[in-house]
């Protein structure tokens, strides 16, 4: 940790990643956050980059990848640079799934619309027949 940054308690880094403390803590224990330093108090006590790293955690999670392949991801991460092909690897197979869900989303959402506008013109017409 930088000389000039503030460490963060663990109520602090909630705050900051909008995640609870359990949930801190359970990444922990699942791997996916490197042991947290402890401060004089034994207390967890988190830098920015910790910050960062959770933040992209939750994407990770926000676009579906499971909790087996984010610990993979981070044990790779943990390993150093002579791992980043194989990161690459894995952020590529993630991304060709996420474009793949945009896909079926995109699909979804088209006949929902179709479905929308047949109840709207079903309705206008009923309105204009009590007019």
């Amino acid at each position: 940790m930088a000389d000039d940054e503030t460490p963060l308690t663990v109520a602090q880094m909630a705050e900051a990643t909008g995640v609870t403390a359990h949930t801190l803590r359970y990444y922990e224990r699942a791997g996916l956050i490197r042991p947290v330093a402890r401060n004089a108090g034994n207390q967890r006590s988190y830098s920015a980059a910790d910050v960062e790293w959770v933040a992209f955690l939750l994407r990770l999670r926000q676009t579906g990848m499971p909790i087996a392949r984010m610990r993979e991801y981070a044990t790779l991460r943990q390993l150093g640079d002579t791992t980043i092909e194989d990161r690459l690897l894995l952020l590529e197979a993630h991304q060709i799934h996420v474009r793949e869900q945009i896909t079926l989303l995109r699909t979804h959402e088209n006949a929902l619309a179709a479905k929308v506008r047949i109840y709207r013109r079903t309705l206008t017409a009923e309105e204009g027949k009590t007019s």
